[in-house]
């Protein structure tokens, strides 16, 4: 009977057992950067699959690193998730060696040194931000954390507009958000996403603005949001999102999907890191709104120049 690593405690024996090729771990790695990409844009499977023309089962296949997409599969994928075909890539690319011969050099010096290099990169990374940012906040987060309700409710007190981005694109495509994403595909509401934050940062010098919790799959967009404004990441824990959810009404894009927690907690930790890039984050978890509110007043309080910040 055939020995497996698992079984054999024979050192030779184990030696003998042939290790992950480096296809397999390439298969694996892009099976995890799929599933991470439709994650970050609220996308299940079904939908990637309806999106992309590919089978639901062989999506699975990928996502679980048994599939072997060709170029065109993936290629399809990237356009449905609207990414370059790049990114479901593992990085072997100049900007991967980049940052490896970056992390090398860090490496190399002294820990004490590591702050102030951390601040000069934080100041680089910001340099293109616009002095006037100060005057708008924005709003980053998975919907049912409360940035509609204290999004409202601090504009009302800042005496500025509110804006809630998804709003402004329905205005300008003359239907709703869900609609325009069945007739014209999500690439296409990403396009009208980013006018529309063009739009509103050109004509309000202040504002509180609400956004889409996927905006941070477009990295322009998202770029753009934290150069132009101040951004806080309102969030709460997932159960309380989903509850939220649904007393809203709304289930996208969770509708038929027996696995909707699942997949609420996979698309909060794909895009994790990403609301983590906001200035301040502002967790909502088991607070009323009128607590939640209190602090994010003073949360925005450095930010807003001239103005009584106080419940």
């Amino acid at each position: 009977m055939a020995v497996t690593r698992e079984k054999s405690k024979d050192p030779k024996l184990r030696d003998k057992t042939p290790p992950a090729t480096a296809e397999a771990l390439f298969v694996a790695a892009v099976g995890r950067l799929v599933r991470l990409g439709r994650a970050k844009r609220g996308m299940t499977r079904r939908q990637l699959a309806a999106d992309s023309g590919i089978s639901e089962r062989y999506l699975a296949q990928i996502e679980s690193g048994q599939g072997n997409p060709s170029v065109i599969v993936l290629k399809a994928v990237a356009d449905a998730i609207d990414v370059p075909i790049i990114e479901l890539l593992p990085r072997t690319s100049e900007r991967g060696a980049a940052l490896d011969g970056i992390l090398d050099q860090l490496g190399r010096l002294p820990v004490g040194e590591l702050p102030a290099i951390a601040d000069l990169i934080s100041r680089r990374a910001s340099h293109g931000a616009a002095p006037d940012r100060a005057r708008r906040t924005a709003l980053v987060g998975l919907r049912g954390a409360g940035k509609s309700t204290l999004g409202r409710m601090l504009a009302e007190h800042l005496e500025v507009p509110f804006i809630e981005l998804n709003r402004v694109v329905e205005q300008d495509y003359g239907a709703s958000v869900p609609l325009l994403i069945e007739m014209s595909g999500l690439a296409t509401f990403r396009r009208y996403e980013r006018a529309c934050l063009e739009r509103v940062i050109a004509e309000n010098a202040s504002a509180v603005i609400a956004t889409a919790g996927g905006i941070v799959s477009n990295p322009e967009t998202y770029a753009l949001l934290l150069s132009r404004t101040h951004t806080v990441w309102i969030k709460a824990r997932p159960d309380e999102h989903m509850a939220r959810v649904m007393e809203q009404g709304d289930f996208r894009p969770m509708a038929q999907n027996r696995e909707a927690m699942a997949d609420l907690v996979a698309i909060l930790e794909a895009r994790r890191s990403d609301y983590g890039r906001a200035e301040a984050e502002l967790d909502t978890a088991g607070e009323s709104i009128d607590k939640s509110f209190a602090k994010l007043v003073k949360l925005v309080g450095p930010w807003v120049k001239g103005r009584k910040l106080e419940v």
